[in-house]
């Protein structure tokens, strides 16, 4: 995935989003790609590795940091589908947020669900502590995350469902009793080799998946640089010979001078900001 072959974002997809909270980008990896990724996700939950292991009690398992565990998930760091319409939507002051690697268990034939039922009907909001700090009616875009979806993408896989709008609501969705979706809830048109883009304050959750198979997924959350990382640090990351200085902003740079003294605050987007500038700056026509 190389950045040069970027594209200023389509204003109408843009306008979408804006209006649902949440678009589908369509052929943004490869197929080959998405074959080494699953392999390696394989590895890494077929592994007894604890540090960044995410597990919890309705079976989910997965890692967060992933990129910082097996480099098949680097190039999604700047993925050049992606990266312009993140920047558009937010800005150029980012950075990669989270990396997290998702596998969530098939629910067996006729065994008792412990998740996604009236009581736990899971849709929720991500950054929830902010919205619990600030009120979830002050709670602005933060945060977009790119759904990655490695697995057989069937009707019955468990695909994460969205609330098309929920992101200007100033309140929770309300999910009818004895109901475990709110009206309005569908599951995205998502291709294998497509990714999901949706924002902080959009209602979601994870469908159901009775596939018979896991369902294993990467969201890569970006936020403003002003923002706490959620994946814990991987200084060795910014060590690595042959990034560029957009993947070492996106990996977490700090604003500071080559010899380490403290740059003014925000320099450190300063690599994002002139490609974005330049990508999105008219063509310099030629004298006739």
């Amino acid at each position: 995935m190389i950045l040069g072959t970027a594209s200023p974002p389509d204003p109408d997809l843009l306008t979408a989003f804006e209006d649902d909270g949440y678009v589908v980008l369509r052929d943004a990896v490869t197929p080959q790609w998405r074959e080494q990724a699953a392999a390696a996700a394989t590895r890494l939950l077929a592994s007894d590795r604890a540090i960044g292991r995410d597990r919890s009690a309705d079976g989910k398992d997965g890692f967060r940091g992933i990129t910082a565990m097996d480099d098949t998930f680097l190039p999604l760091v700047a993925n050049p589908t992606v990266l312009p319409v993140v920047v558009a939507l937010l800005s150029p002051n980012v950075y990669l947020m989270s990396s997290n690697l998702i596998h969530l268990p098939s629910i067996p034939p006729g065994a008792p669900r412990t998740i996604r039922v009236p009581e736990r009907h899971g849709w929720h909001r991500d950054m929830g502590a902010a919205t619990r700090d600030l009120g979830i009616g002050s709670v602005r875009r933060m945060s977009i995350k790119a759904a990655y979806f490695l697995s057989d993408l069937t009707p019955d896989a468990g695909v994460t469902m969205v609330v098309p709008g929920s992101h200007t609501d100033t309140g929770p969705v309300t999910v009818p009793a004895e109901a475990i979706d709110p009206p309005g809830a569908f599951t995205p048109d998502v291709g294998p080799y497509d990714v999901m883009l949706f924002e902080n304050r959009l209602w979601h959750a994870g469908g159901l998946n009775t596939s018979g198979r896991p369902r294993l997924a990467v969201m890569m959350q970006y936020g403003y640089r002003w923002l706490a990382a959620i994946d814990d640090p991987a200084p060795e990351l910014l060590q690595r010979e042959g990034l560029s200085d957009i993947e070492r902003q996106l990996l977490g740079q700090p604003d500071r001078h080559p010899d380490g003294s403290i740059a003014h605050e925000g320099a450190g987007a300063a690599p994002l900001r002139t490609w974005w500038e330049h990508l999105t700056s008219p063509p310099t026509r030629l004298p006739g």
